[in-house]
């Protein structure tokens, strides 16, 4: 079959809630990936931070393989040897007390906010159903209802109300907002430390760390979401050793299975995580031997590979280089470690046309919000690699 058959099958019989690209990929390795007629593209992408570790990392491939012809499911009603280690191994690597592991991102940051309302009702003293969340302006944290219940985003809202109550949004990057909003009934503030789908966009320095300030003084709960910039993304495992903190509720997800299997997790201290009881929270797949297997590999992976300081070297080249680019539309570069974007003036818009006219130089970007382009590739880029989408970046531009 040729491209246009296959986005023809997807036109005709899927529903029409994602917008992609007209490239029809079929293999992948390391950066590259493969259309169907063969063309061959450099990954900008990494599914959104997910494949970190390059497309079909053969470790973590192996590691799939050999648990999957052992046992893939048993739920939580029983236990099974994957688990026990895996929560060892990453409670090790990232400090944390306890872990509570899901599936998908969205699922994450639900158990997050169901762990500190239960928390805030048992431990803080908040009077039951008074809870409330702060959360940031332009955020994304998923698109269940929940979750865009407290998004700025309106087309993540537009026609999906009721919402769900109990949530405060503030300026992101604004420390005297965030404390402002904060009352007797505020249990927790779930937080990018770098708000990826906004555009890349990076709070002013020592904004985390006066914030865990601030969160110890009133007795709040400090949620991360690292989905998108944990395990070695910004150049560190977590983005928040970048200020040297900590968070009580750390998510993470996407890499955690290098994209072989959704997998995700929160990591708490153990006085939050505590508060959760038999029968309250749980899921079917959550902690599914498969899934720990594959994201045992995928961390070894990130580690022995020190594929987290490459993203540190490689994306400081990027970014200085970057910066470097001289052009009228160009508004600002941004970037930490290897999650970097070009946001252009707003008049000029065509982010959605620049992508198009990478892809025709062999690189796979992703646009967000008209006028800001992103790119991500997989931890394991080379110097050679960053320079092809450096040349591809430069080429695109005199035509734009």
């Amino acid at each position: 079959m040729q491209q246009r058959e296959f986005i023809g099958l997807e036109d005709q019989f899927g529903a029409h809630n994602y917008k992609p690209l007209d490239v029809v990929l079929s293999r992948g390795k390391g950066i590259w990936v493969w259309d169907v007629d063969g063309n061959k593209y450099l990954d900008c992408l990494a599914a959104y931070s997910a494949v970190n570790q390059g497309h079909c990392h053969p470790k973590i491939m192996q590691a799939m393989i050999a648990q999957a012809e052992k046992l893939t499911l048993t739920s939580r009603a029983f236990r099974n040897d994957q688990l026990g280690p895996f929560y060892q191994e990453l409670c090790e690597l990232t400090n944390s007390h306890k872990v509570l592991p899901m599936n998908s991102g969205a699922e994450a940051v639900e158990t997050a906010i169901k762990t500190v309302r239960k928390w805030g009702y048992t431990v803080k003293g908040v009077a039951e159903g008074r809870a409330e969340i702060i959360v940031c302006d332009n955020n994304f944290h998923g698109r269940t209802i929940s979750i865009v219940s407290f998004s700025t985003d309106e087309n993540a809202r537009a026609g999906f109300g009721p919402f769900t109550p109990g949530f405060k949004r503030v300026p992101f990057g604004n420390v005297a907002a965030f404390e402002a909003a904060i009352t007797d009934n505020t249990v927790a503030f779930l937080v990018e430390p770098i708000q990826g789908e906004a555009g890349v966009l990076i709070p002013p320095d020592g904004y985390l760390k006066q914030v865990r300030e601030i969160c110890d003084r009133h007795n709040i709960v400090l949620i991360l979401d690292e989905i998108q910039t944990g395990l070695g993304r910004t150049g560190r495992l977590l983005a928040e050793e970048h200020e040297g903190i900590e968070a009580d509720l750390t998510i993470i997800g996407k890499a955690l299975s290098g994209g072989f299997y959704p997998v995700s997790a929160v990591l708490s201290n153990t006085e939050v995580m505590d508060v959760l009881q038999p029968g309250e929270h749980g899921s079917t797949f959550g902690g599914n031997p498969l899934a720990c297997a594959v994201a045992r590999a995928a961390l070894q992976v990130l580690f022995d590979e020190k594929l987290i300081e490459n993203s540190d070297e490689q994306g400081e080249y990027f970014l200085n280089e970057l910066k470097k680019i001289s052009h009228p539309h160009i508004k600002e570069v941004r970037g930490r470690g290897l999650m970097l974007a070009i946001e252009f003036f707003p008049e000029v818009g065509g982010a959605r046309a620049y992508c198009n006219k990478l892809k025709e130089q062999g690189v796979l970007a992703k646009d967000t919000h008209e006028n800001i382009v992103r790119f991500a590739p997989p931890l394991v880029i080379k110097r050679e690699e960053v320079d092809m989408i450096l040349n591809a970046i430069k080429k695109v531009l005199p035509i734009f």
